[in-house]
């Protein structure tokens, strides 16, 4: 089996990342049993669980680059990918290479059908063998540390079968609404699902609503909470379009850090990274203020206001509901100097398509419409028309390429170009560039 042929296999089953989810039948011991086939190579390793509505993989990422520096062998599941389905299992920062992946997909096949055969838990999803294939890479190549970042929800996750030493909760707004609920509160309590009796907790700075429903798990779990933006302080010292210093105050000491991540939401989630490292510390990890410092610096997350090309200023970022949308144009304005802003937009068909489009005009009214060639994306009429209802006529692209070409058509050196809203759409956009490098 090579590569392709070892993703076609995957693909054929359910994968909800692609399809409706409609009539889905979420149940964790599909995936419990199918790591019991495979001797349970999830506790193999000490881990670190990141779930929330933004910021997961930007924090998991980080968490991963200070353990590293530390010294520690380090594996990461994030999910979804930008370019290669390998982006998703990583070692050190680097990515499974294809005959790996291959030849993990044809350890795990004869379980995958064996577990299958049985039906009484339905079929496995595709997303669950991608997180059993994980923890399998991650036993044979015995890392000491695994950060696992939660696809959906929590609660339900297929990486919710791991014992983690420290929870991570993100920032949590509305988003996959149609599996999560319709509610902060709700969303809160599938994400908090992942919060175990014996790990400590840290979590973003939250809304109300949401805040309420984390410390109501924690007391119930009878867990530690570090709170950050209250246990945990960050101050912005300087910033340019390349990187961002700034000061965190965290419990075992103060870190003067810098990172290459553009957004101060990006010191939010450096924040929550502090202080789950710190809380490593207290349980006997030996991580130093130098491996944080270095950690950080080393961080790469690609897609995330990130820079393509300068003059006119051609920039890329993951912003997929309304709040992350509305950070965006913030971050822009913050970081960037420029005459005129375009947006490009595509989004998927899970999300707020109304609520992203109000945040979208506040920003600019430059706007080009464009669908991903993602089965799930929203047609272009349908993005137009929701646009259209909130006073801003966008221009429509027939593909990410054509939508570049229209927005330089009439771009001056100092103007910005800036496509969000699906991280399908920054994907052919980095292949059309290839690589985006």
């Amino acid at each position: 089996m090579n590569y392709q042929e070892s993703l076609d296999y995957l693909l054929k089953y359910a994968d909800y990342e692609r399809l409706p989810r409609s009539g889905i039948v979420w149940d964790i011991k599909r995936i419990e049993r199918l790591l019991s086939r495979l001797g349970n190579p999830h506790n193999n390793a000490k881990s670190v669980h990141v779930a929330g509505t933004k910021g997961k993989g930007s924090t998991a990422s980080m968490i991963a680059s200070v353990l590293k520096s530390a010294g520690y062998k380090v594996g990461l599941y994030t999910s979804p990918h930008l370019l290669s389905y390998t982006e998703r299992i990583r070692i050190d920062g680097k990515s499974i290479d294809e005959a790996a992946w291959a030849r993990l997909v044809e350890t795990i096949q004869p379980h995958v059908e064996a577990e299958n055969a049985l039906g009484d838990l339905g079929q496995l999803t595709t997303f669950e063998i991608f997180t059993a294939m994980a923890f399998l890479h991650f036993a044979e190549e015995k890392v000491d540390w695994q950060v696992m970042e939660v696809g959906l929800g929590g609660r339900l996750d297929a990486t919710n079968v791991i014992h983690p030493e420290v929870c991570v909760i993100t920032s949590i707004s509305l988003d996959h609404m149609d599996v999560l609920g319709n509610t902060l509160a709700k969303i809160a309590r599938e994400k908090c699902g992942i919060i175990k009796p014996e790990a400590d907790v840290v979590s973003a700075p939250q809304f109300p609503e949401a805040m309420k429903v984390v410390e109501e798990v924690c007391e119930e779990k009878r867990v530690r909470l570090i709170r950050v933006g209250q246990d945990v302080t960050w101050e912005r010292a300087g910033y340019n379009q390349e990187a961002q210093s700034f000061k965190v105050k965290g419990l075992l000491g103060e870190y003067k850090l810098r990172i290459r991540l553009v957004g101060e939401h990006q010191l939010e989630n450096a924040a929550n990274a502090v202080a789950a490292v710190e809380q490593l510390r207290k349980r006997g990890a030996k991580i130093a203020t130098k491996h944080i410092v270095e950690g950080m610096w080393r961080v790469e997350w690609r897609g995330r206001l990130e820079i393509l090309r300068k003059k006119p200023w051609l920039v890329v970022d993951g912003a997929h509901n309304a709040y992350s949308i509305m950070q965006m144009g913030m971050a822009l304005s913050d970081y960037f100097k420029y005459n005129r802003l375009k947006l490009i937009l595509g989004f998927g068909n899970d999300k707020d398509i109304a609520g992203m489009a109000e945040e979208a005009v506040k920003i600019t009214k430059d706007i080009i419409v464009v669908a991903s060639k993602h089965p799930r994306a929203v047609g272009v009429g349908t993005l137009a028309e929701a646009f259209m209802k909130e006073g801003v006529k966008p221009r429509i692209a027939d593909s990410v390429a054509e939508a570049i070409g229209l927005a330089m058509e009439d771009a001056k050196p100092n103007d910005l170009i800036c496509a969000a809203g699906s991280i399908f759409v920054i994907a052919e956009l980095l292949e059309g560039m290839g690589g985006g490098q």
